[in-house]
C-alpha cells in the first residue's frame, strides 16, 4: 500500500483504502464490473484510458481541463463498456473521495457517489436486483417491506416510501407494488407510471398481478381513466406499456376496460364503498363537503388484499380525482387504517 500510494503521490481515501488492505482487488463488482484493479494496476484515468476524457464536456460543457475524468482513479480493470472512478478533486470532511461509474449503454450520465463504500453497495444492490438470489439480505428486506406496509397503513408515508425505494433496489418486487399506491395518492403520476411500467415489463410480470384485485380493481381503473384523459400527443402509461406489453397484459387490460365501461366503480370493501357512493350522490357540486365526507370514510376503509394500502380507486372517478390534491391526498395517507 505504501508503494501504490508512494507512486500515485497521496494517500488513498480511508475506505477504499481499508478495501485494498483486506481484498487488493476483487471480481464481479455488481453485474457489469468484471474485475477491480488492484495495487499493481491501480492508475490515473488520464493515463490508462484517456479516451474518456470527453464525457466531461457531455456533462459539463462549462468544465475546464482539470476535471473529474481527468483527474480520476480508475479502479475498474474489466467491465461491459465503462469504468469506475474515484476524484481525489472532491473531498469530504471524512476524507472519501466522491466516486463515479459510466457505462456508454445505460441512458443516463455518469453516476456520483458519496464515496467508495456508498458505490460498492450500490453496486451490491443491483446485483441483487437482478439476480434476486436467496439468503439472508433477501429475507432482511422481505422483513423490511413487511414493516413497511404496515408503517404506511399506520399513517406514515414518508418512512414507509423511503424503505421501499430502498427495497426496490434490491429487487423486491412487492415494494414496488406498495409503493406505487403511495405514489399515486400522493400525486406522483409520472413516477407511479414508471413504477407500473417495471412491474408490467413485458420480459417479466410478477406471478399472479393481472389478476390481482390491486391491479384489477386498483391500479388499472386509474390506467385506464388517465389513459382516457391524456391528449394522443403525449402518450399516457397505458400506452406505453401497450405498445411492447405481451398479448396476456393486452387482455387484462381490455377486460378491465370492458369492466369499466360496462359497471360502477368499486371502491373497496362495502362499508368504505358505499360511504363514498352516498357522497359523491349528495356532495358532487360541492367540492369542499365531498372531500370531508371522504376523509371521514377513511376510518372504514379495509385493503382488499395483503398488497393494498392506498384507496387508489378514487382516482378512478373524476369527480374524486378533482378534489383529491396532493396536499389532500396525503393527508388521506396519514390517516392510520386497518390492515
Amino acid at each position: 500500500m505504501t508503494a501504490t500510494e508512494d507512486r500515485l503521490g497521496l494517500r488513498l481515501p480511508p475506505s477504499y483504502r481499508e478495501f485494498l488492505l483486506t481484498t487488493d482487488g476483487w471480481r464481479d463488482a455488481g453485474m457489469f464490473v468484471w474485475r477491480m484493479r488492484d495495487t499493481t494496476n491501480l492508475g490515473w484515468l488520464r493515463d490508462i484510458e484517456p479516451h474518456w476524457e470527453g464525457w466531461e464536456d457531455l456533462d459539463d460543457p462549462d468544465a475546464g481541463s482539470d476535471n473529474k475524468f481527468s483527474r480520476g482513479l480508475l479502479i475498474s480493470l474489466d467491465a461491459d463498456a465503462g469504468i469506475l472512478f474515484l476524484d481525489p478533486g472532491d473531498v469530504d470532511e471524512a476524507g472519501e473521495w466522491a466516486a463515479y461509474s459510466l457505462f456508454t449503454w445505460k441512458a443516463e450520465p455518469v453516476k456520483r457517489f458519496a464515496s467508495f463504500t456508498a458505490l460498492m453497495e450500490d453496486l451490491y444492490a443491483e446485483f441483487h436486483q437482478m439476480l434476486q438470489p436467496e439468503g439472508e439480505t433477501r429475507d432482511s428486506w422481505d422483513g423490511e417491506v413487511e414493516q413497511a406496509r404496515l408503517d404506511a397503513l399506520a399513517g406514515d408515508v414518508d418512512g414507509a416510501a423511503a424503505v421501499l425505494a430502498q427495497a426496490e433496489e434490491f429487487g423486491r418486487t412487492r415494494a414496488t407494488v406498495l409503493r406505487v399506491q403511495l405514489e399515486l395518492l400522493l400525486g406522483m403520476d409520472y413516477q407511479a407510471g414508471m413504477l407500473l411500467s417495471r412491474l408490467l415489463h413485458p420480459e417479466f410480470v410478477l406471478d399472479g398481478f393481472l389478476t390481482d384485485p390491486v391491479f384489477t380493481d386498483e391500479l388499472l381503473p386509474w390506467l385506464l381513466v388517465q389513459h382516457d384523459a391524456t391528449p394522443p400527443y403525449r402518450g399516457s402509461a397505458l400506452q406505453s406499456l401497450l405498445v411492447v406489453g405481451r398479448q396476456e397484459i393486452r387482455q387484462a387490460v381490455d377486460a378491465g376496460r370492458i369492466r369499466h365501461e360496462q359497471t360502477p366503480v368499486n371502491f373497496g370493501n362495502p362499508e368504505f364503498d358505499a360511504m363514498i357512493k352516498r357522497a359523491l350522490a349528495e356532495y358532487a357540486d360541492d367540492p369542499d363537503s365531498l372531500w370531508e365526507s371522504v376523509r371521514a370514510a377513511m376510518a372504514h376503509w379495509r385493503p382488499r388484499t395483503a398488497d393494498h394500502i392506498a384507496p387508489v380507486t378514487l382516482l378512478a372517478d373524476p369527480v374524486l380525482a378533482a378534489v383529491l390534491t396532493r396536499e389532500r391526498g396525503r393527508e388521506l395517507l396519514s390517516i392510520p387504517r386497518s390492515g
